[in-house]
């Protein structure tokens, strides 16, 4: 049996999922169900300074987007930072740790930008027995108003200042939470780094607006007739996180900086796929609050699956697997040459193939009286996008074509050499023969 447990940053954990800090973490009482459901670990919602309470909207906090059978895909929160008193939420982590001290409990920490206020907090949750904390400096709405969160996290500058503050009042480990509103999120990695952070978490919401009401004109969630942007997450943003996440793991002058990875993960496959990008955790907040806490036993028993086909022991074992095969488009070999092929055992005729190929790229499918499909060797450039509209699985697939291949039907080589080609230096997109 593979062996899920987990040590990230010298934390011990039982599995590699972990709760993000939201909703779901809000509480004693949610922590404990989520023990007692299986997660490895929590990272305990958004502690804030003492002083003028947090005022939550009394009134609906969340927009969604959903697929075509209502499966939720995106869920944008206007919540904030937890409402609770401090000395409330001190009082049940110091409990929960004692009663569950085989799982990971992390305190996240949102303060104004000013070194008292952090030297202020940090020994108190010290006292906790916390493992450690996460410097929120990722929320996109409310709080980033007020000076805090993404407000923080888009200036790198600041994020190396409260960083090395945390390290010096704080003698556990420091994982500061990025913030995706940013135009490279290698900056804000690099200054964490540069502040001595022990890792770095990602990615935290997505600035958005949902929908509109477009009967009182108002974005939703609305209340009272106005709404406001909020964090998007979600399975949507899952593919936005992945990037991320291999930019930060590829960068070399972040090259070993721990990773706790967020965003869209809501089966064990998607958090196979971040670690093979080199995170050493995952963090799950939406999967939660759609399924509830016991969809991590699915995780669980379908990450260890998985890893017994594949012979991995350990999550160490695969961890970062794929992080040397992210590279740049410059870099990709332009000899390699693929074409699509048609299963007629698994066509259902529905044509949706013919219909995007014919009209919106290559005209590479031939149809016939009989609606019968096939592809035309000379036209297709292995886009793929035939493949993504088919409705069944498996029936579309690309065959890679040796270089230089003759058709055997049009006599025409289908694939050539291109090593002689090289990127132009003013138009970095673009090939251009040497």
């Amino acid at each position: 049996m593979a062996d899920l447990t987990t040590e990230f940053l010298g934390i011990t954990s039982p599995n590699p999922f972990w709760l993000a800090s939201a909703p779901p973490t809000d509480k004693e009482y949610n922590v404990r169900r989520a023990f007692e459901a299986g997660w490895g670990g929590v990272v305990w919602k958004t502690l804030g300074a003492e002083g003028p309470p947090v005022v939550n909207v009394n009134g609906p906090r969340y927009g969604a987007i959903w697929g075509a059978d209502r499966r939720l895909l995106g869920l944008n929160n206007i919540e904030l930072i937890t409402d609770r008193p401090l000395d409330v939420n001190l009082a049940e982590m110091t409990r929960v740790k004692k009663d569950y001290p085989d799982r990971a409990l992390i305190a996240s920490i949102m303060v104004p930008c000013e070194e008292a206020a952090w030297k202020a907090i940090l020994p108190r949750v010290a006292e906790t027995n916390a493992d450690g904390i996460e410097l929120n400096f990722g929320c996109p709405h409310g709080m980033a108003e007020r000076g805090m969160g993404s407000a923080v996290g888009q200036v790198p500058e600041y994020i190396q200042m409260v960083t090395e503050w945390c390290k010096q009042y704080y003698d556990r480990p420091v994982i500061v939470k990025l913030t995706p509103n940013i135009t490279d999120i290698r900056h804000p990695a690099r200054a964490a780094h540069a502040g001595n952070a022990d890792a770095v978490s990602l990615i935290n919401t997505i600035n958005s607006i949902t929908s509109v009401n477009l009967d009182a004109m108002a974005p939703e969630p609305m209340i009272g007739g106005k709404g406001t942007h909020g964090g998007y997450c979600g399975p949507a943003v899952k593919p936005i996180a992945m990037n991320m996440v291999a930019e930060i793991s590829r960068d070399p002058q972040t090259a070993g900086l721990p990773i706790s990875a967020i965003g869209g993960i809501t089966t064990w496959r998607d958090a196979a796929e971040f670690i093979a990008l080199g995170a050493g955790n995952v963090q799950v907040c939406t999967a939660a609050m759609t399924y509830g806490f016991k969809v991590v036993e699915e995780m669980i028993s379908g990450l260890s699956d998985w890893m017994d086909e594949k012979g991995y022991a350990s999550i160490e074992e695969f961890r970062g697997m794929a992080t040397p095969n992210v590279t740049d488009w410059q870099y990709l070999d332009l000899n390699y040459v693929a074409k699509a092929r048609i299963s007629q055992d698994d066509c259902i005729k529905c044509g949706r193939c013919f219909a995007a190929c014919e009209d919106t790229s290559h005209q590479a499918i031939a149809m016939s009286a009989d609606r019968t499909f096939t592809v035309k060797d000379d036209e297709c450039v292995a886009c793929n996008l035939c493949v993504n509209v088919c409705p069944i699985e498996g029936c579309i697939t690309m065959e890679e074509v040796p270089v230089g291949q003759v058709d055997e039907r049009t006599g025409r080589v289908v694939s050539g050499d291109y090593s002689n080609w090289t990127v132009h230096p003013n138009n970095p997109s673009a090939a251009a023969a040497q």
